[in-house]
């Protein structure tokens, strides 16, 4: 093949280390996964149903490229606690794909988009596919938001900042007052502030606070996937400033066109009736939380994860890539900091799991711990 025909861009976009670890499993005759960020539990029946009624009453065509008005107003009654006079909503193909729309949307060649690290995969690739440029924003050891930092890395190509909270992979929490403090300062720099809040309902000590409490301009991108156990459904959604979301909009013609519709119309009937009841599912991942930090205790440096179902403890020993390869060696997979991050020092647990899977991994941490 002449190599003339990959782009040049391509060779600036690794291939994802997560998908390395789910080969790995698949190759393995009994793995101990906790790598994929995948919930264990399955949709609901009631939006099964609702979506298999729509399939077979013939919903399958296109919708609207915005989304379905029936899912899009259960999207704005969730919100409407904001009180902005400018906030318009989208569904998207997943969270990721309000990423992608959003980053395009916005950032032009040679923009800076400052992250945090550690981050989610995508926010570095999805930059550069938009030709902008990551700016790197350290938050170890405690991983907090520290304001001082933020405003250093501000420059006059800055376009935007992604906050993600709670944070994949560290399952730490931003506070209010930092949430505050960052949204502040974006809305006195004028930069735009993104927060990715796919993981908002899996907050397992306090109550999430959205940045967009203290800036009408946040542009939230949000998704049912991990909450609603429903990832393969690609259903996603975003909100904020009318003209951004247009613009997002325009480009979803071009790409995804529309999220699937069937699935839409399951979600949408089981929102608008406000049925739905994830609080058996959140304390059970809370339970799996506390089993993490009860068994690492005293073995790992680990910042106490407050959301999302991911740990992110510090290797004890090695890099963090030695200490994974030697977790693969006994069957269980973890993924390495450095698939996150700048820095090779600590690794990232799901514990979207079953509770036997988790022992099993427990297990073999403390064991490589003692390895030490």
């Amino acid at each position: 093949m002449d190599q003339r025909w990959i782009a040049d861009r391509m060779s600036r976009i690794d291939a994802s280390g997560i998908r390395k670890a789910f080969e790995l499993a698949k190759a393995m005759k009994n793995p101990i996964d906790l790598s994929i960020g995948m919930p264990y539990f399955d949709v609901d029946d009631a939006i099964k149903d609702a979506a298999s009624k729509a399939i077979h009453d013939g919903r399958n065509q296109y919708s609207v490229t915005m989304g379905l008005p029936e899912l899009r107003e259960a999207i704005r009654g969730s919100i409407a606690h904001f009180g902005h006079a400018d906030r318009e909503v989208m569904v998207t193909s997943g969270t990721a794909g309000a990423l992608m729309l959003a980053i395009c949307a916005t950032v032009n060649p040679g923009d800076e988009i400052i992250v945090f690290d550690p981050y989610f995969v995508m926010y570095q690739h999805q930059t550069t596919l938009a030709g902008g440029v990551t700016v790197v924003v350290d938050t170890y050891p405690d991983f907090r938001i520290h304001l001082d930092k933020v405003a250093a890395a501000i420059t006059p190509r800055t376009k935007a900042v992604i906050v993600n909270s709670p944070n994949n992979p560290s399952g730490v929490v931003a506070t209010p007052d930092e949430l505050k403090a960052l949204a502040l300062l974006c809305k006195d720099r004028g930069i735009l502030l993104i927060s990715d809040e796919v993981y908002n309902c899996l907050c397992y000590d306090g109550e999430y606070r959205s940045p967009a409490e203290w800036n009408d301009e946040v542009l939230v991108v949000d998704g049912f996937s991990k909450t609603l156990g429903m990832t393969g459904w690609r259903l996603g959604f975003a909100h904020g400033p009318t003209q951004i979301i247009q613009e997002m909009a325009k480009l979803q013609q071009f790409t995804f066109v529309c999220a699937p519709t069937p699935l839409q119309q399951g979600v949408a009937s089981v929102l608008s009736k406000g049925k739905l009841d994830m609080h058996e599912q959140i304390e059970t991942y809370q339970r799996k939380r506390d089993m993490i930090v009860e068994a690492l205790d005293g073995l790992y440096e680990l910042a106490r994860p407050l959301g999302a179902f991911y740990a992110f403890p510090k290797a004890p020993w090695g890099t963090a890539s030695e200490f994974c390869a030697e977790a693969i060696r006994r069957e269980l997979l973890v993924i390495p900091g450095n698939v996150f991050s700048r820095r090779d020092t600590h690794f990232r647990i799901s514990y979207a799991t079953s509770d036997e899977t988790l022992k099993r991994g427990l297990d073999v941490l403390r064991g490589l711990a003692k390895k030490a």
